[in-house]
């Protein structure tokens, strides 16, 4: 089925770090803002990482310099699993870059890691850096494990 990204990215000028995915789930679709599947742990992972319980998403990531979008704008895909991309389009992640402070460009899963080295990176030149899928599908993750991978975030 073919899809497209239905959100904005978030940001503002002074975003410093930007998280990418591939594209947002179906259920993401649904709800209308990025990682939003209940068994998806994106927002329990970052509530850890920042000592904080998040009401409002977007104001937590531009309190805290985090630029969030996907690197896909469009593909084929079935159901929301990522091994099932083709066809793809990219966003136009070097033009946001050009309007913010950012300087590390991280990914949420290989497939976003793949894409992005494939289609992205020669327009930033800013090498990704991987952290492991935080979808219920990456089942061999604790929430733990991804919390520690995630701390990476908060680094200097």
């Amino acid at each position: 089925m073919k899809v497209f990204h239905e959100f904005e990215p978030v940001f503002d000028e002074n975003s410093e770090i930007l998280i990418l995915g591939t594209i947002p789930s179906v259920k993401s679709h649904e709800l209308g803002f990025y990682y939003m599947h209940p068994r998806n742990r994106f927002w329990p992972i970052l509530e850890k990482v920042y000592e904080t319980k998040i009401a409002d998403k977007r104001s937590f990531l531009l309190k805290n310099h985090l630029a969030l979008w996907d690197v896909l704008a469009s593909c084929e895909i079935n159901s929301s699993a990522d091994s099932s991309i083709k066809n793809t389009q990219v966003n136009d992640i070097a033009a946001l870059i050009k309007k913010t402070k950012i300087s590390k460009i991280y990914v949420t899963g290989k497939k976003a890691l793949e894409l992005y080295n494939k289609y992205v990176y020669e327009k930033t030149n800013i090498k990704a850096i991987y952290l492991p899928s935080p979808s219920p599908a990456n089942a061999s993750w604790s929430l733990e494990d991804l919390t520690q991978a995630y701390k990476i975030l908060k680094k200097k």
